[in-house]
């Protein structure tokens, strides 16, 4: 899973303007070595724990779609699933440590969610087993007391944790991970506790997983704490914790803050806005390098604006596809690139997953500028340099010839392609809920199948374009990068 990559935030809802100008801009990707790795599974999907009832902003989007509704057995959502073959799902959320699990020796009554007066304005529910998971979210609550507002202290009640595991362990449902508890880092949202005792009782659990799972390998990973990024008591919590307790530090973004807001849109095209969350990932980094170094950095929740989103944003331009072209397009070695555009065209470049070569995504954030890109191997800078090209040889067509060299200097424009996915919304409408891929609606079919994601193969030093407000993914099967051999 790894960092989150910001694009995931813009898939939203933008306003259709007409390009007005465009921009050239070249880009060059260094393929000599990866400079950071994602993990295998990077796409995830969080289903959480909100009733039909939870409402906000005169809006009450959650439907059928939470943990203790969805139709898990639903056919249009296996085939979703199908579709990515190694998919991570979470199991968490914002009730996740109110929720009691009707297993074992429970103290108290199982009942369902209500409207109460408890954290986040809903009574304890509980879990009745018959769902099959794969990352869950445990109550980390349970058997603690709230001191002062907002405050909970005392040790952590293990045994209905204790219990589930056991349970799951039993009906042979295998979980990947197990995290501990949601949103308690820091401050807190509904509810915090001490980064001191929320080590202690990781400790814990930690003990109790490799109990019960003494004669498995691998075990489940244990991760922590879901929370939002907090220097000191995130420290805190790795050193108390100590050496391999925890697998991976987890936080939650929501940097476009609440679905209320009415900036939303200028938010989510807005760089400068976009990219001040990378020192929440510089900073994370820094925490685990000093305090955690076995453990991973995960982006749990990522939801662009809390509070279920907004209508007719969030909702809007479908990202789900662009997931699911990530997730088959996208290796996990993160490769640099240095782009000579403005900030509002996002450049990204990773390994081709499961096959030689690499694989750009480009966004266009402008809504007036049309960039055409030349994309550049930095292995052939210093040919280029070396080749004095007569200075009226170099047409932006014949620069884009001569510096470009997919597979080093055994190149061939009879040979060399690449193959695009063009990302736009119908009908020009981009608060339009269907999403065309090179001019093609992307829509289930009545059976629920995926429909095809066939990119445009066209040769490869042909210009290359990204329009106002789209998406392009570009994979360069016979582009020299040695750290995708």
């Amino acid at each position: 899973m790894g960092f989150r990559l910001s694009f995931f935030l813009f898939l939203a809802s933008l306003s259709a303007i007409c390009a007005q100008e465009a921009e050239d801009a070249t880009i060059v990707v260094n393929g000599t070595k990866a400079i950071a790795n994602t993990d295998t599974n990077y796409i995830c999907a969080t289903i959480d724990w909100w009733p039909p009832d939870k409402c906000n902003y005169n809006q009450c989007p959650w439907g059928s779609s939470s943990i203790i509704n969805l139709d898990l057995s639903h056919p249009f959502l296996a085939k979703a699933i199908q579709a990515f073959k190694r998919m991570r799902i979470r199991v968490g959320g914002s009730l996740q440590d109110e929720v009691l699990y009707d297993v074992g020796n429970l103290k108290s009554r199982c009942n369902s969610f209500t409207k109460a007066g408890e954290v986040f304005g809903f009574s304890k529910g509980c879990l009745h087993m018959d769902r099959v998971l794969v990352t869950f979210g445990l109550n980390a609550l349970y058997g603690r007391q709230e001191i002062t507002n907002k405050v909970w202290g005392g040790d952590w009640d293990s045994s209905n944790a204790n219990d589930f595991i056991n349970y799951t362990i039993s009906k042979g449902h295998r979980i990947d991970s197990w995290e501990f508890g949601n949103e308690l880092s820091g401050k807190g949202i509904g509810a915090s506790v001490d980064a001191a005792q929320y080590a202690a009782d990781l400790i814990k659990l930690k003990t109790i997983i490799n109990k019960l799972y003494k004669n498995f390998r691998p075990k489940p990973l244990l991760v922590a704490p879901g929370g939002f990024y907090d220097k000191e008591w995130y420290n805190k919590l790795l050193q108390d914790s100590g050496s391999l307790v925890i697998n991976a530090m987890t936080h939650h973004i929501y940097n476009l803050g609440a679905g209320v807001d009415h900036d939303l849109v200028s938010k989510i095209l807005d760089p400068n806005h976009l990219s001040k969350i990378s020192q929440t990932f510089r900073n994370l980094n820094q925490t685990i390098q000093t305090y955690g170094p076995w453990a991973s950095a995960w982006v749990g929740e990522s939801g662009g604006a809390y509070n279920s989103g907004a209508r007719n944003i969030s909702d809007t331009f479908v990202n789900s596809f662009c997931a699911l072209l990530w997730h088959r397009l996208m290796g996990k070695e993160v490769i640099s690139v240095n782009s000579s555009a403005s900030p509002y065209l996002r450049s990204y470049a990773h390994c081709s997953k499961g096959r030689s070569g690499i694989a750009l995504l480009l966004i266009n954030l402008s809504n007036q500028t049309d960039y055409n890109i030349m994309v550049q191997n930095s292995i052939n800078i210093d040919l280029r340099v070396k080749d004095k090209t007569d200075e009226n040889r170099k047409s932006f067509t014949h620069v884009l010839k001569r510096a470009v060299s997919w597979v080093g200097s055994k190149a061939s424009d009879g040979t060399s392609f690449r193959e695009e996915y063009h990302l736009t919304p119908e009908n020009g409408d981009l608060q339009s809920k269907t999403m065309l891929l090179n001019g093609n609606p992307l829509q289930l079919t009545d059976d629920g199948d995926i429909p095809s994601l066939n990119p445009v193969r066209v040769a490869v030093n042909s210009p290359m374009s990204v329009p106002p407000l789209s998406i392009k993914f570009v994979v360069f099967p016979n582009f020299d990068a040695s750290c995708c051999k």
